[in-house]
Order: C-alpha cells, then sequence, then structure tokens
C-alpha cells in the first residue's frame, strides 16, 4: 500500500515546449506545463470543460526523453509523485509550489 501514498498519474496536453536545463552535475531537468481536461454537465445539462494546468519536473533519463520527443501541444501521460517547494519571491515573501515529479512519460495519439 506504500507504492501509492503519493502516486499521481495524469494525461494532458503540453501548453508550451518543455524548458529543458543542463546542470553542472551533467544531469538534465525539463519542465512542462500540463493541461488537464474534466468535463462535466452544468445545472442545465450543458457540457462543460475545466482545464487544470500542471507543473511537471523530470530528471535524467526522463528529461532527455521529454527533449528529444515532446512539444507544445503533444498529448502524454504522466506518472509521478507530488512534491511541494518553497522559494522567496522578488518582494521577500515565502511562496510554495506544488509539482509533479515524473518517474514515467508516454506519448500518446501516435506523438
Amino acid at each position: 500500500m506504500s507504492s501509492i501514498q503519493n502516486h499521481v498519474q495524469l494525461i494532458g496536453n503540453l501548453g508550451d515546449d518543455p524548458a529543458v536545463t543542463n546542470l553542472d552535475s551533467g544531469k538534465k531537468v525539463a519542465r512542462l506545463s500540463m493541461a488537464t481536461n474534466e468535463n462535466y454537465k452544468d445545472k442545465d445539462g450543458e457540457k462543460q470543460t475545466e482545464t487544470n494546468w500542471h507543473t511537471v519536473v523530470a530528471w535524467g533519463k526522463t528529461a532527455e526523453i521529454i527533449e528529444k520527443y515532446v512539444t507544445k501541444g503533444k498529448k502524454i501521460a504522466v506518472v509521478g509523485k507530488l512534491k511541494t517547494r518553497t522559494y522567496t519571491d522578488d518582494n521577500g515573501h515565502q511562496r510554495y509550489a506544488t509539482e509533479v515529479v515524473a518517474s514515467e512519460i508516454l506519448l500518446l495519439n501516435g506523438n
């Protein structure tokens, strides 16, 4: 049961090209902005779509695959875990960002 304590699976589309950074250590890190859509019917029975945006971070080999094959608009599946980090903004305020740290990605629809 411990393997599902912090487990995320998302299917969605990239809102922009990934930002891939080469670190001094030789590793790569990729940052993605991914949209997921949830469809529902409103009180009048009309179909509605709610879009949520997720920041996805991938390291190492996963980042290399993203750099090579993933571009804006592509539909992908991501498996990973949630991680919250803190940072200080330009005004000196402490902020929090929750991101999906990807362990696997899958290109969908022949992308």
